[in-house]
């Protein structure tokens, strides 16, 4: 997930056959038609149902059987690479075992996805208005181990639900601190497929990328996502951003030529200071000053999707202006 840096002349903005192509387009380029209809892309919530089933139905003595028989088995194909690429390396079984009370208060969050098809097919429709070459995935809503909200591959959007079913009964005392900061509340769950689908748009230069670049890119999807639904999902990082928003580019600015993240992104097992990933924070700010300052704000969206030099992007959007002296 990442925030945006954009150029501020038109031509350097441009698509570019040097620029690595999103899944979406590699699928395209390669002769597979994608979906630009915000209308036609699925919202598959089978393995909600199948993953509570399993649920119900598995003991201690035979849980990993029963889950690998009756949820994975039965799994849609979002599923199985979320499977693979988030599920099977973190101990789906014994997460279940060391937070039976959490994962027994979500039944109902995660029970309502299928009614927040509205919402999230607004998001798609708002993009399409704002960037003609949009493309719309499939979106698979799964049930994992905590440890990712959700992410995007060739198969579509995958979002881990139970990232988004706390409520006020959830036994805070199962958590530790990252999960406390992390799981949130089901009317999230628009937010962050708009976030995931901000991301299959972009179409970034790609190896080697700075910590500038790669908080764009998460900063970017936070930007978008607000933009077709109303609210991004890092809202706690601006809470605390703003009232330090001077400090937190200065020190951003002395690491952002780097290639290491470390103390900017995806960091919550090691943040202790201060928040976790404020690298989204910076990333956001950098392209809210670029739509600001952009006459024409639909080709500023296309702009922030379409990076071509983080540098460039950063310097046309005049963000570094407003903490010159006087400012």
């Amino acid at each position: 997930m990442s925030r945006l840096l954009v150029l501020a002349l038109a031509l350097l903005l441009i698509g570019s056959s040097n620029a690595a192509p999103a899944p979406w387009q590699a699928r395209e380029e390669g002769g597979t038609k994608v979906n630009r209809d915000p209308g036609a892309a699925r919202l598959v919530t089978s393995d909600i149902d199948h993953f509570w089933k399993a649920y119900d139905a598995a003991k201690n003595e035979n849980r990993a059987e029963v889950f690998d028989r009756d949820y994975f088995g039965k799994g849609s194909d979002g599923l199985k690479a979320f499977k693979r690429l988030r599920i099977d390396g973190c101990g789906f079984v014994e997460t279940l075992a060391t937070h039976p009370h959490y994962y027994a208060s979500i039944r109902e969050s995660t029970l309502k996805v299928k009614s927040m098809e509205g919402p999230i097919r607004a998001s798609f429709r708002k993009l399409k208005a704002l960037y003609d070459e949009a493309v719309f995935p499939d979106v698979y809503f799964l049930i994992g181990c905590m440890n990712s909200g959700g992410t995007l591959t060739d198969t579509g959007l995958l979002i881990g639900t139970e990232m988004y079913g706390r409520t006020p009964a959830a036994p805070e005392d199962e958590l530790n601190d990252f999960q406390k900061q992390v799981l949130t509340s089901i009317d999230r769950l628009p937010h962050i497929v708009a976030h995931e689908l901000a991301h299959c748009q972009q179409k970034y230069p790609g190896g080697g990328r700075t910590l500038l670049a790669e908080a764009v890119k998460e900063g970017s999807a936070d930007f978008i996502a607000e933009l077709i639904s109303g609210r991004h999902i890092n809202t706690h990082l601006h809470a605390y951003g703003d009232p330090r928003e001077r400090e937190l580019w200065e020190a951003f600015k002395r690491e952002m030529g780097g290639k290491s993240v470390a103390n900017w992104l995806y960091n919550g097992r090691t943040a202790r200071e201060r928040p976790a990933d404020l690298g989204y924070y910076v990333g956001y700010k950098v392209c809210q000053a670029y739509y600001r300052n952009a006459a024409d704000k639909k080709r500023a969206i296309r702009d922030i999707l379409e990076i071509k030099d983080f540098g460039q992007f950063l310097q046309a959007s005049r963000y570094e202006e407003k903490f010159s002296p006087g400012k």
